[in-house]
């Protein structure tokens, strides 16, 4: 039976996990700290040396994959370059995950290597949704439209709700981790989400600003006296809970909100009301829900959040089902891998 090595490289950690087809259970695991750029091939030679390296074929999760990759594909030469120019689209994220699909192949040049990209769950949003309200020469020529990303996540989120209650779900799928965002989705396919063009949208994240206001970009550009790097790190790097509350970690702030820090108060509180807005509109994109998923580290551990999110939400939610799901891309990475392969 096929074995595929799942490798999820993500701003924090890279994950491992070997898996076969038709098993849930990895059959090996590893979780290791993300390490400097060019530390990539010792990290990965060193998690390799067992149980992991009897892998079939490799997985890799991508997070941009633009306009051109709506599905799973085996990588070669030209796909590995074509990834490359989508760089600037997710900086915090491509770079690492080619770092390490480079050094995969450097240590296991025999396997057949899979791209699954977390743009593309989301093909399937109506041109209303994907659609800016920006000049037609400008989309045109940039490709700029709503991509959304988490979508190797919400897909698997939604095939978990739909074993469990049956097709035709209409679903709000809430991935809270360090990025953070949301998905509409019926009968499996994505409607609407909360990122957008890049990983920046939506949400407030540990580090990242979530929606601004575009104007306030430039006038920091413009009046501000800073450089267009100061503002890109500023948003990427200081902003979220960490900049509102002097911590990036969830569990931090909201231990500080309990021992009375006025500043955690106002970070939970500007978290929950951006989410609270996100799940309505949602709401809307679907015409009503039936069930809303929690997933990801603080999806799954906080029914703190869960709870805050949905509180007042009553009138508009009706009986719909809570549901929390176990954040598991890299099943969704080897199903994609096994039906490629």
């Amino acid at each position: 039976m096929a074995r595929v090595l799942t490798v999820n490289a993500g701003s924090s950690s890279l994950k491992l996990s070997l898996l076969a087809e038709g098993s849930e259970q990895p059959l090996a695991a590893r979780e290791l700290p993300a390490q400097a750029p060019g530390g990539e091939l010792e990290q990965l030679r060193e998690a390799l040396a067992g149980e992991l390296a009897s892998a079939d074929c490799v997985a890799h999760r991508i997070v941009h994959g633009g306009e051109r990759f709506r599905t799973a594909v085996l990588i070669d030469a030209q796909i590995r370059a074509e990834l490359e120019q989508l760089t600037a689209l997710a900086p915090l994220h491509q770079p690492l995950a080619l770092a390490m699909l480079d050094a995969t192949t450097t240590l296991l040049p025999e396997l057949p290597a899979v791209a699954c990209f977390d743009t593309a769950f989301h093909a399937t949003l109506p041109e209303a949704a994907s659609t800016f309200a920006l000049p037609a020469a400008w989309r045109e020529r940039f490709r700029l439209r709503r991509y959304g990303f988490h979508g190797l996540s919400h897909a698997h989120v939604a095939r978990q709700v739909a074993q469990r209650l049956g097709p035709g779900i209409r679903l709000i799928s809430c991935h809270l981790g360090a990025g953070a965002s949301l998905c509409a989705i019926r009968d499996g396919r994505s409607l609407d989400t909360t990122m957008g063009f890049t990983p920046l949208d939506g949400l407030v994240m540990a580090t990242r600003s979530g929606s601004v206001d575009p104007g306030l970009i430039l006038w920091l550009l413009e009046h501000g006296g800073l450089s267009e790097a100061e503002v890109a790190d500023g948003l990427e790097h200081q902003s979220g809970l960490l900049g509102l509350a002097a911590s990036a970690d969830m569990r931090t702030v909201l231990a500080a909100r309990a021992a009375g820090d006025p500043l955690a108060k106002l970070a939970i509180g500007v978290y929950v009301h951006r989410l609270r807005a996100s799940i309505g509109s949602m709401l809307a994109a679907l015409q009503g829900v039936d069930v809303i998923a929690f997933t990801g580290g603080i999806g799954e551990n906080s029914h703190e959040i869960r709870e805050e999110a949905l509180a007042g939400l009553q009138a508009l939610i009706g009986g719909a089902r809570v549901l929390v799901v176990a954040a598991r891309e890299d099943l969704e990475m080897a199903r994609q891998a096994h039906t490629l392969v």
